[in-house]
């Protein structure tokens, strides 16, 4: 093995914070698109849009957090 194979590869933060953001809008879109599809759902489809939109919220607020600590991060 060479002395590069032997150490991992230093931890790039740079772009934590634009990567989150792209993915809360990603997820956001999602929500929007399911909204969309409600309507023509049946009552069990509805439910699991409803538990699935649910999940990405609190995933939107969990991501947001992190944004606000990678700033934070980045400031230092």
């Amino acid at each position: 093995m060479t002395e590069k194979q032997r150490h991992p590869n230093p931890d790039d933060r740079s772009d934590n914070v634009e990567k989150l953001q792209h993915m809360v809008q990603d997820t956001i879109e999602n929500i929007e698109d399911s909204h969309d599809a409600y309507p023509m759902a049946n009552e069990e489809e509805k439910r699991a849009i409803a538990e699935k939109n649910k999940r990405r919220e609190e995933s939107i607020n969990a991501m947001r957090s992190e944004i606000k600590d990678e700033a934070r991060h980045n400031q230092q």
